[in-house]
């Protein structure tokens, strides 16, 4: 990979991920504080997101591995998506918000695999190569935070203005995409059945029993991630937190620093190791949310915020890195996008589903009983964990065959 293409990834990265956490992680706040809004209707705004991760294998499949390259495929998209993340700035109530943030989701939800994808093309070793680009995604996440705290937008009530800012880098990113190194489509003028246009050519993966017990895990262990993503910034706020979107930032510069050492952890660890490390995070943090609070147990809210970057890391990018490892290079785009709908898609959907009734449920007036709520997330992490440990198989050997077709059913090595 060249100085130059290295260069231009890095900033898609930051751009990438600037755009997601400039107005996502303060969603809540912002619906509950500007526009009135229930927990369970919070937790169908962030369900939109699910919505359009579930479309995005379908998206890829059909355009990105078939028809056009996938850098002008992301630029299109990030161009659609500034003009409606600025109309939605413009909402008044829940109602007339909830429309243009369920168009956006399913046009921002495909660009995740796509930046992958752009990527990896690029990438002659990507378990060492990915994290350093992908490092810079994490730090526009941080940025995006860092601004919104910097200017008081939380205290002032001017979350809407998130929004507008998120339009913005969306509209560099639509015009800066055009100047990505090229991504052309593997497939161009192949015979097409059904499951190409459906973009299930990835499918085969689950084959592999070993994959296809993480393609379960992820699902599930985003029923709790949903609890996290939907509201923490809404507890933190309420708890007292000042400048939480800000202080919430901690969590991706510890994302950054494990996000460096992944390569030496994929290495020493193994696939196995590095997913249940993750998962465990997942179960400490929500144990912290319940016990922590803005005076004596503050360090409890800062660790558990901390540890996002070992829950992130240690399964997401570890994940991502596993299944392009396995997809080999005709299925790169697809095998992305079907991993983003197992997490974001059909996992984070039924843990919306769950966390807006629990949410509201221990609504306490103008609070919420946050105990109770951060313990059901926790409970549901820890027992994934205990079925993850017990049922993956992970060997001691390196197979070098490093994909499975469709309708093979092969077993491939996890350490791959």
């Amino acid at each position: 990979m060249t100085t130059a293409n290295r260069i231009k990834l890095s900033v898609m990265m930051f751009l990438e991920f600037f755009i997601w956490g400039a107005w996502f992680v303060t969603l809540g706040t912002f619906l509950g504080k500007n526009l009135h809004a229930s927990g369970t209707q919070i937790s169908l705004a962030y369900l939109t997101q699910s919505i359009g991760a579930i479309i995005a294998p379908f998206i890829i499949g059909l355009i990105a591995d078939r028809f056009f390259s996938a850098q002008k495929i992301l630029g299109v998209l990030h161009l659609a998506g500034a003009v409606l993340l600025w109309t939605a700035s413009r909402a008044s109530g829940f109602d007339a918000f909830f429309p243009w943030i369920l168009v956006y989701m399913v046009l921002f939800m495909p660009t995740l695999a796509l930046v992958n994808s752009v990527s990896f093309r690029q990438m002659t070793d990507p378990g060492k190569q990915f994290p350093s680009v992908r490092v810079l995604g994490t730090i526009g996440w941080i940025i995006a935070g860092l601004t919104i705290g910097w200017l008081n937008w939380e205290q002032n009530n001017q979350l809407e203005l998130t929004f507008g800012m998120a339009s913005v880098a969306s509209a560099i990113l639509g015009l800066f995409s055009f100047t990505l190194p090229s991504a052309p489509p593997v497939k161009r003028g192949e015979k097409t059945s059904v499951a190409d246009v459906l973009g299930l050519d990835a499918i085969g993966l689950l084959a592999n029993r070993s994959y296809l017990l993480f393609f379960v895990a992820s699902v599930a262990i985003c029923i709790p991630l949903a609890f996290y993503y939907n509201f923490t910034n809404l507890f933190l706020n309420e708890a007292g937190m000042k400048s939480a979107a800000g202080v919430q930032s901690l969590g991706q510069v510890s994302e950054t620093l494990f996000m460096l050492l992944i390569p030496v952890f994929f290495v020493r660890l193994g696939v196995k190791k590095m997913l249940a490390i993750g998962m465990l995070a997942w179960v400490l943090r929500y144990v912290f949310f319940a016990f922590g609070n803005a005076d004596a147990n503050y360090w409890m809210l800062i660790l558990g915020i901390v540890l996002h970057g070992v829950c992130y890391d240690f399964f997401f990018v570890t994940g991502q890195i596993y299944t392009d490892n396995l997809a080999g290079e005709r299925f790169k785009s697809a095998a992305q996008g079907m991993i983003t709908l197992a997490t974001y898609g059909v996992g984070m959907l039924i843990g919306s589903l769950v966390a807006g009734p629990v949410v509201d449920l221990y609504a306490q007036g103008g609070s919420h009983d946050w105990r109770s709520v951060w313990l059901i997330p926790a409970a549901i992490a820890a027992f994934v964990l205990l079925l993850f440990i017990l049922l993956f198989k992970d060997r001691n050997h390196v197979n070098k065959q490093a994909a499975v077709l469709p309708g093979e059913s092969r077993e491939i090595d996890p350490l791959i």
